[in-house]
């Protein structure tokens, strides 16, 4: 018996998602819709009562307040419907969510052939739509070819009778499971094959794999295991495992750097070794509050005497610019795995997010897979799904627009964690896996989706890119398998710990049975979606959801007892071994069996020429630029500028208040719409100790020196944790790279030499600055190859990458939340104050983008100066000193003075003439002091009775009154250094430019 209900809002009230399909479809393709209604679709295949399904209906699936049901089709009027369901195969998660709420509230079981599936339908009236239009809205906008499939209806082609074809047939795979003996009788042969399977194989590293599977004692050991030449599964596991997204091999690789401005040549071995462990193993040791970096999924530091926090980042970038909502919910959920599989476990606390795109209103020749507007959409709702269904704050967010980001467009996702110092008397943050320990997969199944991810990843994205590589995160999933696995680890029933990510069993299998030498897997044992997949597809398959656990047989029924009352799929595919092999087998027959040390059998280093060309000798030079005439216009074109102007309409769709814990939330100010400098989040309820979170994204002085773009980089986060009150001396930091390809080659990448040198000075930099701030790197990233090659006007294919980019975010330990300091003027007559000099330092900064330029004098980081500073206001705000704080960044003082008048609601009158100015660097000129983005400062305000101490404590820094905070009125006076009025604007005025570029999507 197959029966729908059918749910959908109340005529009267507001469909949010059928207004967003107007408005997309308006924006997106110049389609007209005069009137649209989404109905939701449950189909049920079971033996229920006709009062079985009335009380399925009005018990569990409607809201009588808001929505209507029905279990015949709703009686909605329309021109076209759209009909929109799963394809045969895909896992329906909010059908199986369905199932369990039936089997609570009625105590139904469902068996093997009886099921419940969702679906919808969008109801579309329209004058002028035709079948075109409609086709195309249902095929771009309302499914993805992926997981969905849709039908679509005219009024006349409506029967009424769709409740048939909304269940998904099941996937029937005519094919028996297999793998495949492969010949590499030739390197020749061998490259051809990694090509042919998508492998990216290093054409270096295709002698050494030859010489191994014919080296004589790996034959004859191979020969007793009943396998002579390699076969496809351990071809996939070696690429898998020497992927530059798994291996790292470009951080591991070495540079011939020359300097041809100095004459400087110099081979670096290992920037990861140089210049990531080295300091930070170094700071490990001087810092008591380290307790693990540079070996788990994720950096530990400790958060009070009884708990520690844990911290990672991540980069979505491949899938999310294939399939934007898939890449991007995969990456916010598989990002939320790793602090899961840190040390013993952690329970996720706050999240995070950044976004690089290109323009999203571009109307130009380049046909990317997806318009920057689409895709920007799509991974703003794939991360939204996966943080705020996953019960995870997101508290923090930046997104920035380059044409750069074309090519291929970058997402961040951050995870924190915390977890008790402590599990069963032993460090939460050590795990081992031992010989005997069973493997367990936990949580979801394995299909074809997330096929070759880490390879997709390790290359430039091009029209071969697979897209099977794109995953669908289910965060209701993952949900349970994390509240579920918190009470495995504090019974003690978990060992060992990890995440299947990159590269899925490969990986997590392949890397923890290193630690007991060895391993043996069953693959028949191993769930799938769907029968079918041959051995290597189960091995590497990067589906979502799963954790790799070890089990001590003597836990293991308690352990499964647990996983049943959570509703979480746990099942026993392996043993860890000390025989030193990775032995898999399918139904007792082997299909892979290696040694356990093969990565390290002499796999040579990535080689790279590394050539630096000074910003001089590339031509670059100050830009002429007339004096502004009118700076009230220029000032409120530089609030609307994408870069600058309000981002409210995507942080507003992220939750930032569940778990209780915000303290200073990602938008500040009177009317709480001003992005603040950094979050604060309290993941221990009963501590007033809190946990402050900042990032920083400056790609666009990677246009003149990536050196300067790091130490800026760095720099801003650090003040921005400052500011909000953060502990100079507990800053722990997180450098996520993201780099164009830097393998020279004369035609399809000439300036590689430049962009591999580019990464050199970047390393140096972010050296030196962990260093002189004391910043041990806790956690890190690297994505490589950010560039694409786009369709062009007549057919070619045009080479766009991104500019040299690094995410820096920070973490500092706050004692006492109360303390806490927020960047609004609170009273009027409070003095404002600027800390830090400002310097002629436009060099492609946003004023110079204005005009189109990118200059010469990049911003300065002096750390030794600057570090004074910041412990100076780390006191000012300990000893509630400071009203409010703002650390100034992008645009400069003008676009920030503006920040700080619309988020207090008040005016401000400064003058410019008053600054605290650095002169080495040349003239000073009203706009120069306006849009200068001078590195180390902060705008703060204070009561006029703190003047006398605050300035004892500045005494001998740059830190000088330049105005106060006005309550007559609401303008923003600038005054100039003749006296002069140079800025007279209102918070109406300042706010209506601040929101005027995105105002409309709010």
């Amino acid at each position: 018996m197959i029966c729908c209900i059918e749910i959908a809002l109340k005529k009267e009230l507001r469909d949010a998602e059928a207004s967003s399909l107007i408005k997309k479809a308006a924006s997106y393709f110049g389609i007209n819709i005069q009137e649209a209604r989404c109905i939701n679709i449950v189909t049920i295949e079971s033996d229920f009562d006709h009062g079985q399904l009335g009380r399925v209906k009005d018990e569990i699936f409607t809201n009588p307040v808001t929505q209507v049901s029905s279990l015949t089709p709703l009686d909605i009027d329309f021109h076209w419907c759209i009909w929109v369901g799963f394809r045969p195969g895909v896992k329906d998660n909010p059908g199986s969510t369905a199932m369990e709420a039936i089997k609570d509230h009625l105590g139904k079981t469902f068996g093997p052939d009886e099921g419940i599936y969702t679906s919808k339908r969008y109801c579309l009236k329209g004058d002028t739509l035709v079948r075109e239009d409609v086709e195309k809205l249902a095929s771009e906008l309302l499914s993805n070819s992926i997981i969905q499939q849709f039908k679509v209806f005219s009024m006349d082609e409506w029967d009424k009778k769709i409740g048939a074809d909304v269940k998904p047939a099941k996937v029937i795979l005519d094919h028996t499971p297999c793998f495949e003996v492969i010949s590499i009788d030739s390197d020749e042969q061998l490259a051809k094959i990694s090509d042919e399977r998508n492998l990216a194989l290093n054409p270096r590293d295709i002698p050494v794999i030859r010489e191994y599977f014919l080296d004589p004692d790996v034959m004859a050991s191979r020969k007793k295991a009943g396998l002579s030449k390699p076969t496809d599964v351990e071809l996939e596991y070696i690429s898998q495992a020497r992927s530059d997204h798994c291996n790292h091999n470009t951080f591991q690789g070495i540079f011939r750097y020359t300097d041809a401005s100095n004459n400087e040549q110099v081979v670096e071995n290992s920037l990861f070794k140089t210049y990531i462990q080295e300091p930070t193993l170094k700071l490990k040791d001087q810092k008591e509050w380290v307790v693990s970096v540079l070996w788990d999924n994720a950096g530990v530091g400790r958060f009070d005497a009884e708990n520690n926090y844990v911290v990672t980042g991540e980069t979505h970038n491949s899938p999310s610019n294939m399939e934007a909502y898939g890449g991007a919910i995969t990456g916010i959920v598989g990002v939320y795995r790793d602090p899961m599989g840190t040390g013993l476990g952690s329970k996720l606390f706050m999240g995070s997010f950044g976004y690089c795109v290109g323009d999203i209103n571009y109307n130009g020749p380049l046909r990317p897979p997806l318009h920057p507007r689409r895709l920007l959409d799509g991974v703003i709702e794939g991360v939204k799904d996966g943080g705020n269904k996953s019960g995870v704050p997101t508290t923090f967010g930046q997104t920035l627009f380059n044409p750069g980001y074309m090519g291929k467009s970058l997402v961040f996702v951050t995870a924190l964690g915390i977890m008790p110092n402590q599990v069963k008397g032993k460090p939460s943050h050590e795990k081992k896996t031992s010989p005997g320990e069973l493997i367990i997969m936990s949580g979801g199944r394995v299909g074809k989706d997330g096929i070759h991810g880490v390879t997709a990843s390790s290359e430039s994205y091009s029209e071969n890119t697979p897209a099977g590589h794109v995953q669908i995160g289910d965060p209701y999933t993952q949900k349970k398998m994390h509240d579920f696995l918190l009470i495995c680890r504090d019974e003690g029933l978990i060992p060992f710990i990890t995440d299947n990510g990159g590269g899925g069993l490969s990986s997590s299998v392949g890397e923890s049975a290193m630690i007991s030498n060895g391993c043996v897997v069953w693959l028949d044992k191993v769930p799938l979606k769907y029968e079918g997949l041959d051995m290597w597809e189960i091995w590497i398959s990067e589906s979502q959801e799963r954790m790799t656990i070890a089990v001590k047989p003597e836990d293991l029924d308690r352990f499964m007892e647990l996983s049943a009352e959570h509703e979480v799929e746990s099942t026993v595919i392996g043993e860890y071994t000390d025989t030193g092999k990775l032995h898999i087998k399918y139904k007792d027959e082997t299909c892979a069996y290696v040694d356990m040390d093969l990565l390290d059998k002499g796999f040579p280093s990535w080689e790279f020429d590394a050539v630096w060309l000074s910003p001089e000798t590339r031509g670059l030079t100050e830009p002429v630029i007339s004096s502004p005439s009118d700076f009230n216009s220029l000032l409120l074109s530089m609030l609307e500028r994408p870069n600058i102007s309000s981002k409210e309409w995507i942080i507003r769709q992220y939750d930032h208040e569940v778990q209780g814990g915000s303290v200073i939330k990602p938008l500040v100010g009177v009317n709480h719409n001003i992005p603040s400098d950094a979050s604060v989040t309290r993941p221990v309820l009963t501590s007033q100790k809190g946990l402050a979170f900042s990032q920083s994204i400056l790609p666009w002085y990677s246009k003149i020196d990536a050196y300067h773009m790091m130490t800026c980089t760095i720099d801003e986060a650090v003040r921005r944790l400052i500011a909000v009150g953060g502990n100079f001396e507990h800053i722990g930091g997180l450098d996520n790279f993201c780099w164009p390809n830097i393998q020279f080659d004369p035609k399809k990448n000439p300036d590689g030499k430049f962009k591999a040198a580019q990464l050199v000075r970047a390393c140096r930099a972010l050296k030196e600055a962990c260093e002189k701030y004391e910043i041990p790197l806790l956690s890190g990233k690297d994505s490589m190859y950010v560039d694409g090659h786009l369709e062009g006007e007549f057919g070619e294919r045009i080479k766009v990458s991104a500019l040299e980019t690094v995410q820096f975010s920070g973490t500092s330990v706050i004692e006492d939340i109360s303390k806490c300091v927020s960047m609004e003027p609170k009273v009027s007559g409070d003095l404002v104050y600027v800390l830090g000099t400002t310097a002629n330092e436009l060099g492609a900064s946003e004023y110079y983008e204005a005009f189109d330029e990118i200059g010469l004098n990049i911003p300065h980081v002096d750390f030794n100066k600057f570090k004074v500073v910041y412990r100076a206001m780390q006191s000012a705000i300990e000893n509630e000193l400071v009203a409010s704080c703002h650390a100034v960044a992008r645009g400069g003082l003008g676009v920030h003075l503006s920040y700080l008048t619309l988020a207090g609601g008040m005016g401000l009158e400064v003058n410019l003439s008053d600054l605290p100015m650095d002169v080495s660097r040349g003239g000073l000129l009203n706009e120069t002091l306006l849009f200068s983005e001078s590195a180390g400062r902060f705008i703060v305000t204070i009561a006029p009775e703190n003047k006398s101490i605050f300035e004892k404590l500045f005494k001998g820094m740059a830190a000088n009154c330049i105005g106060m905070v006005t309550k007559d009125h609401d303008h923003l006076k600038i005054f100039g250094f003749d006296s002069e009025t140079l800025v007279d604007l209102t918070t109406t005025q300042l706010d209506k430019a601040f929101n005027k570029t995105f105002g409309d999507m709010i």
